[in-house]
């Protein structure tokens, strides 16, 4: 899905582009032929994947409890896929027309009702709703996604020019959509590789250090998301600047953000170590995963300034169109940097150093190619 997902950012690049040139007229039909083909795609997914999905979790060496409760969660949660997709397909709409407030609303509201549905059906409510355990926070997400999507479709149809009435002939725009999110969709498999096998040789290692692997991945996809906001400004702005042909703006542009981002990732880690101990401790109660999470959480902060600067450029890249470049960049940074030191780094057994020190690689590669290019492309154009 997450992969499907990446289509976001190739709608917001074109929606942005037609912006800055002030030709929005020209795709009034596009976005209404991306979002169907998205749901179609999405629909086709989950039909297919809903046969295999315990062969599957069985590829990330899930097995007994855990193996059951993966495919309990799935075959729940996939229920939301095309309606994950839909609301991320608009909300690449609203980023091209430069507007991040109307996602952020639809946002909160989702989280926020998908924890107070968390707590009423996991836990249960005594004398009115059972618990349901892992099916009750499929169950909360697929409710939060629904109202996501009819928060998303009114708003869309309300505060931009686009419909979802869907008129032919296609968009003369839609090939160079598709071509772009398949280019978004590739760098997405190469990503997605790397998160599998990191996810897999943890799981390999024992219960401890998946569990304690998962507590660390998820602070960095938290800290990845607070990021994120800087890396959309990018992938917004970036596209309406380059239908201006302002190319000197852009390169403000990418030197603000990188700032900004580095800034906020340094008071993030400098927060972190504050309360270092305590962390680990706030998302289990097991002295053991605790302490194997303790020994590597130092990796996961060093590396987040380094995070910052590719979260931007990625963002940069993607307002850009330049999908090609981003397909290329992670290619490399996967194939080339993460896999190869994952498995030195296995034959030394280093488990988690091993992997948190592949994803050092991974991040260095992906910041260092982007700025390259970047620089190398858009200081000749100013």
């Amino acid at each position: 899905m997450w992969i499907l997902a990446q289509t976001r950012s190739a709608i917001s690049a074109i929606v942005s582009h037609y912006l800055g040139a002030k030709k929005l007229d020209e795709i009034s039909n596009l976005p209404a032929q991306i979002i169907f083909i998205n749901i179609f795609l999405s629909v086709s997914i989950y039909v297919i994947t809903i046969f295999f999905v315990e062969f599957i979790f069985k590829l990330y060496n899930a097995e007994g409890l855990i193996l059951n409760y993966a495919v309990d969660y799935y075959k729940i949660r996939a229920l939301g896929f095309p309606l994950t997709l839909f609301v991320f397909s608009v909300f690449g709409v609203f980023r091209g027309m430069q507007n991040t407030y109307w996602p952020m609303i639809i946002s909160i509201l989702g989280t926020v009702l998908n924890v107070g549905l968390d707590f009423a059906l996991v836990f249960g409510i005594e004398g009115f709703i059972p618990a349901m355990n892992i099916e009750g926070a499929a169950i909360a997400s697929v409710i939060a996604q629904l109202v996501m999507a009819i928060m998303a479709l009114i708003l869309m149809l309300k505060k931009t020019p686009f419909s979802l009435k869907l008129r032919l002939p296609f968009n003369k725009e839609l090939e160079k959509l598709l071509l772009l999110s398949v280019n978004l969709f590739i760098r997405a498999i190469a990503l997605n590789i790397a998160l599998y096998l990191s996810n897999a040789y943890a799981t390999k290692y024992g219960n401890n250090y998946i569990a304690a692997q998962t507590i660390a991945f998820q602070i960095w996809l938290f800290f990845a998301f607070f990021i994120d906001g800087y890396s959309s400004v990018g992938n917004i702005v970036s596209g309406k600047l380059l239908g201006e042909q302002n190319y000197k703006s852009l390169q403000i542009l990418s030197k603000d953000l990188s700032k900004y981002a580095i800034l906020v990732s340094l008071f993030l880690v400098a927060v972190c170590g504050v309360l270092y101990q305590y962390i680990g401790s706030v998302f289990t109660k097991d002295p053991l995963v605790t302490q194997t999470f303790n020994a590597i959480f130092w990796m996961v902060l060093l590396m987040q300034p380094l995070n910052a600067v590719a979260f931007v450029y990625d963002g940069l890249f993607k307002g850009l169109a330049e999908a090609k470049a981003l397909r290329n960049t992670l290619i490399i940074a996967t194939f080339l940097g993460f896999i190869p030191t994952l498995l030195i780094a296995d034959y030394f057994d280093l488990k988690l150093y091993g992997i948190w020190i592949a994803f050092f690689v991974w991040m260095f590669l992906r910041a260092a190619i982007l700025r390259v290019k970047f620089r190398k492309k858009f200081l000749k154009a100013v």
